[in-house]
């Protein structure tokens, strides 16, 4: 990576972890994917339940691989023989493990979702959230943030899935669309955290997920 991008990297990321903890949440930054895997390991305690949505970035790290070869309970949806009670488990997880759709450079995390099971347990439920973040979805405010949430991740998400077809599966930008498959049901703006230690970011100077 060029060395101006890892030096504007850093001072953002420090920017970023500023307003997180302004907003009583906890961030950090890990220059590689392997420290952010460090990081995220000493956080998490063994013998600690966690669980996921669909986030790309936890698995990119390697921390779903980590969690199920060590001495943890981690909960895989797609694993389980009822999808639906093993997603329910979520909400009395020790750990919910997450990216981020956007995040803002003053802390402010957005998110979209279609089942909502994702930014529900974000909301609520898990004793402890953990989001892995690249800085490529570092936006300046939330309005930018919003924009990349819905003509960057929810396109590329859509386009995962052959039994969706919404409008930005095909044009890859959003057409605020109300189609039965639509991906963007519920938006969760998180500004704040009123529970001390429950929300961390650990961001990583590296392009994760999308």
């Amino acid at each position: 990576m060029n060395d101006n991008i890892v030096k504007r990297n850093d001072m953002l990321a420090q920017k970023v972890i500023k307003g997180l903890q302004s907003r009583n949440m906890t961030g950090y930054y890990a220059h590689d994917r392997e420290e952010a895997l460090k990081i995220a390991l000493e956080l998490i305690p063994e013998g600690s339940t966690a669980t996921m949505g669909g986030g790309v970035s936890v698995q990119e790290i390697g921390l779903v691989k980590a969690l199920k070869e060590g001495n943890y309970n981690f909960i895989d949806r797609n694993e389980a023989e009822d999808r639906r009670a093993a997603m329910l488990q979520a909400y009395d997880a020790d750990f919910y493990l997450a990216s981020v759709n956007a995040i803002t450079e003053d802390g402010i995390l957005v998110n979209i979702d279609g089942n909502s099971n994702r930014v529900s347990a974000i909301a609520y439920g898990p004793k402890k959230v953990l989001f892995i973040v690249g800085m490529n979805k570092v936006c300046s405010d939330v309005d930018g943030a919003m924009k990349r949430a819905r003509n960057v991740a929810a396109p590329i998400n859509a386009q995962k899935f052959d039994n969706i077809q919404t409008p930005c599966r095909k044009t890859g930008a959003c057409a605020n669309c109300k189609s039965i498959d639509t991906i963007c049901c519920q938006f969760l703006v998180t500004r704040f955290s009123r529970h001390a230690d429950r929300i961390h970011v650990i961001l990583v100077n590296d392009t994760l997920g999308f």
